[in-house]
């Protein structure tokens, strides 16, 4: 606090600080002025000033995936609208994000109305930020008075909170400095949702009877049963149960990899042959928190009468839904039958063996490179990286993020990795997300942040570089440089990737060649090249040793480097 009066603003960030919020990204703003100055003094927070609203808001993003929930502080308009684009990834991907804003208050409201003037960043609608963030937002605010702000900021966290999604509040510009009254003590909880009793059997005893009747049963896990604390219930279902399970690549790590139970993730035709294999032969899966997007098209058309569905939302067995089911009532539920049951339960079933090093990667590297095995691909990096770390214990010390990109469906092949150590755009499916979200990935972790970027990805919003060496934070970012937005090609016309020039790219995907470690020296981070098998071997135990600083590494690999699992994605109809 800045001064002996208690302010609006102090209201909110006690009420974070109260839920373990330690850091608030922000773009300084005229409007929001007061909530910002307020910040900057605030005991217990720390400002994290952003270069852009990108990588402002992607940072907040993460934040709130690793610590449970996050903020970011922008300016009306042209803050807020930038950042529009990582805060609707954050609500597809449950991230719960207190959006924070300021308008024009009441004098220029006044005086708008008096002589039609038009305010700096205002499209003329004064309420036009609320209604836009409206569309990606589980409950937004104005306050146009700091009288009742208290409550309404209560309800606005309680809600990001309980739907585990962003919120979105913002003052007149001079309600942020207005007297508040302090909040309680008591931090505030999400709101626990209880099903109707006869619901809730009637759901259960109709998926009892399903699963009990399957001969090769399936746990497909997903993201928001890692958002809403239900890890352990996940994992006390598969003791008692029994059965294997796999994840949505947006919910990869919903669980420590380690376990014997777990497969790999099924990322569709970007698996590995055995995780395809094993959900192809699959005749019912219990289906928990997933969020199922058109990557997994095959599969709703396949096995959509064979789902046992709970999310957040809804229950479904085969073509049956049932309303007013919460997924952790159902959850318990089935503990519980698995317990009473007895024999044959948990069933006496391991999953199969992860592939042995050098495998997933080394079946799946383009075999064009096959008689050039020092040449990098996307999977030789992944080889190599993945050996170095796992022979090193270092996984358990670093938080991974991905945009989308041909790497992030090759590194859904990784097994092995600790509880929430993948953080991916695997829905929203945003270019970029990876780079932006390292930030907050480290800081709301206590974790190193590993970023592996395309370099049409990085380009968006290498700035936040700049963010990272700022904050002193030793992330790394690994640009797969070849020039070419890759993902995008795939898509396009798989028939460029085959070699030969008169196999081309199409013009609109290819990109410019930068001066990384000219860029890395700019921004205050070191800068590494590497260009061959070795030369990455090389350069892992360095960069495992840097502290206090980023390092940003381009991996060169061929502009035609076409992974198994991409070409695998391409060909699906």
């Amino acid at each position: 606090m800045q001064n002996e009066t208690f302010t609006v603003a102090d209201y909110l960030l006690t009420r974070l600080r109260q839920l373990n919020v330690t850091e608030v990204f922000q773009i300084p703003g005229d409007y929001v002025k007061h909530f910002t100055q307020t910040l900057e003094h605030f005991p217990g927070v720390n400002a994290v000033g952003a270069i852009n609203e990108l990588d402002a808001a992607y940072a907040a993003d993460a934040y709130g995936r690793t610590r449970g929930l996050a903020a970011v502080s922008l300016q009306y308009g042209v803050s807020t609208f930038i950042a529009l684009n990582a805060i609707g990834g954050a609500y597809v991907e449950r991230s719960p994000v207190v959006v924070i804003s300021a308008t024009p208050g009441a004098d220029a409201r006044q005086i708008t109305k008096m002589y039609d003037v038009l305010y700096h960043h205002s499209t003329g609608n004064l309420a036009a930020d609320q209604e836009v963030y409206g569309q990606v937002t589980v409950a937004s605010e104005t306050l146009s008075t700091s009288a009742g702000a208290g409550e309404k900021i209560d309800r606005l966290i309680v809600a990001a909170l309980t739907y585990k999604r962003p919120v979105f509040i913002e003052c007149y510009k001079e309600v942020w400095g207005e007297p508040c009254v302090r909040p309680s003590e008591t931090p505030l909880e999400a709101i626990r949702f209880e099903s109707e009793p006869l619901a809730l059997e009637n759901a259960v005893s109709t998926a009892w009877a399903q699963l009990t009747a399957a001969q090769k049963p399936l746990i497909f896990a997903g993201v928001e049963v890692l958002r809403h604390g239900l890890s352990p219930l996940l994992q006390e279902l598969i003791d008692v149960s029994g059965y294997l399970y796999t994840t949505t690549s947006l919910g990869k790590t919903v669980l420590d990899e380690g376990g014997e139970k777990f497969i790999g993730t099924y990322s569709d035709q970007a698996s590995i042959e055995s995780v395809r294999n094993l959900v192809a032969e699959s005749d019912c899966f219990l289906t928990l928190g997933t969020i199922i997007t058109d990557d997994y098209l095959w599969f709703i058309e396949n096995k959509y009468a064979d789902m046992v569905l709970a999310t957040t939302e809804l229950v479904r067995v085969g073509y049956f839904i049932y309303e007013e089911v919460t997924m952790e009532d159902f959850m318990r539920a089935l503990i519980e039958r698995f317990k009473a049951h007895g024999a044959p339960y948990p069933l006496d079933v391991i999953a199969p063996p992860p592939p042995r090093y050098p495998e997933p990667w080394i079946s799946n590297s383009d075999p064009v490179f096959d008689a050039t095995p020092e040449v990098l691909t996307y999977n030789r990096f992944f080889q190599h990286t993945m050996k170095f770390l796992h022979e090193g214990n270092m996984l358990q010390d670093i938080v991974w993020t991905f945009g989308i990109s041909s790497a992030m469906y090759v590194a859904t092949n990784a097994y092995g990795l600790p509880q929430n150590s993948f953080l991916s755009s695997a829905a929203w499916q945003i270019i970029g997300y990876e780079t932006g979200a390292t930030t907050g990935a480290q800081l709301g972790s206590g974790k190193r942040s590993w970023a592996v970027a395309g370099d049409g990805g990085f380009m968006t919003v290498c700035q936040s570089l700049s963010t990272l060496a700022r904050n002193n934070l030793n992330a790394v970012i690994f640009v797969m440089s070849n020039a070419v937005y890759a993902i995008e090609q795939v898509y396009v016309n798989m028939d460029a990737f085959k070699p030969g020039p008169e196999h081309k790219f199409d013009t609109f995907d290819l990109l410019p060649k930068w001066d990384y470690l000219a860029l890395a020296q700019a921004f205050g981070a070191q800068g590494f090249r590497v260009t061959t098998v070795k030369e990455l071997e090389d350069l892992l135990p360095v960069i495992a040793g840097i502290q206090n600083q980023p390092a940003l590494v381009e991996v060169v690999i061929p502009q035609k480097d076409l992974p198994g699992q991409m070409r695998r994605l391409g060909l699906e109809p």
